[in-house]
């Protein structure tokens, strides 16, 4: 028997439909899912943007569930409990994982179908999900919703980029491509720990802002084209100790050029597309190493939320969006005229 609290019987949902160039957004409304005996459910007071969104929408994943609902990251609270849950009550703040299934231990192939919010696996733009016990993690006391919302893809790759993989350490120098999510949120747990870091990005608008999110230097991309050489300059001829690479094949030749000896690249984007390769003969050149980032499991996920609330850190919002406002949002994300975050407030 299903254990439950105060429910609603209806909810507000989004919905991916075929269209003639990817999939159009839809707004529906449907009975509130039951949960199953180790089902959690989950009201959902905001979900948060990634560029990945934007991906699945138009068709360069792979194939889209007809009635998908989209977006991996959204936080929220226990409103009901199947009848064996035992973790969680009505009440908690939580946020569901990227990965459902990637709860501890290291990445498996078999979780990638996984993933929210894209494929054939449902995401969080509804009022109301069901999710499974195992696939919660409590947010930080010290954020608002909205915040939260932003934690579960964009902050997990920077964690896992830096600190699980990467072990960055105060006194190493960081480079972070832009200042999207993952890019301050690389910024801003770097600094925490004492590193220094540089910012590109082709905005001095974001640049000053960057700086004033204790960037230890930024370059304009745009009027520096040869930015590898000005981040060798700014690190004394030896370039950067970490390299969180999101531009993709139209960046990675000056990334391999900007990393020091010994250095880590984290390979995490494809702003920049899908094309050729780059020639990674200069890894092995100078001992350095790349690591594909994938997100991050449930367990690294904790770890990260308690390093937030104990040093105080703030995601980087740059706009929210009523419910209503769903297809703006998607829009303003596009338009790549954000700073940090895009954020749907329920």
């Amino acid at each position: 028997m299903t254990a439950t609290v105060a429910a609603p019987e209806r909810r507000r949902v989004y919905r991916l439909i075929p269209a003639e160039h990817g999939h159009r957004l839809t707004r529906q409304e449907d009975a509130v899912p039951r949960p199953a005996g180790r089902e959690v459910l989950v009201r959902i007071r905001a979900a948060s943007l990634n560029y990945r969104d934007l991906m699945v929408r138009r068709g360069q994943l792979g194939e889209v569930r007809d009635g998908l609902i989209p977006l991996s990251d959204g936080a929220g609270e226990v409103v009901a409990v199947g009848s064996e849950v035992t973790q969680w009550r009505a009440g908690d703040r939580v946020a569901p994982l990227f990965y459902p299934l990637w709860t501890a231990g290291k990445y498996r192939e078999a979780y990638g179908p996984s993933a929210l919010g894209g494929g054939n696996s449902d995401g969080v733009l509804a009022d109301v999900i069901a999710v499974p016990e195992a696939s919660l993690v409590r947010v930080p006391d010290t954020l608002d919703f909205a915040e939260a919302a932003t934690l579960p893809c964009a902050a997990l790759t920077a964690w896992q980029a830096l600190v699980v993989r990467g072990g960055v350490a105060a006194g190493d120098t960081v480079l972070v491509q832009g200042t999207g999510g993952v890019a301050l949120f690389g910024l801003q747990i770097a600094t925490a720990l004492g590193a220094r870091v540089i910012v590109l990005s082709s905005s001095d608008d974001k640049r000053e802002r960057a700086s004033r999110l204790g960037a230890f230097a930024t370059v304009n991309y745009r009027t520096t084209p040869d930015w590898d050489i000005e981040v060798r300059k700014l690190t004394d001829g030896l370039g950067v100790s970490h390299l969180l690479e999101l531009g993709g094949p139209g960046t990675f030749d000056r990334s391999l050029r900007a990393i020091r000896a010994g250095g880590h690249i984290a390979q995490i984007g494809v702003f920049t597309g899908f094309g050729p390769q780059s020639n990674l003969m200069r890894l092995q050149l100078i001992n350095a190493s790349i690591d594909g980032i994938n997100v991050g499991s449930g367990e690294q996920f904790a770890a990260m939320n308690s390093f937030i609330a104990g040093r105080g850190l703030k995601p980087v919002i740059d706009r929210s969006f009523a419910f209503d406002e769903a297809e703006a949002a998607y829009a303003h994300l596009a338009s790549g005229q954000h700073f940090g975050k895009v954020v749907i407030r329920f």
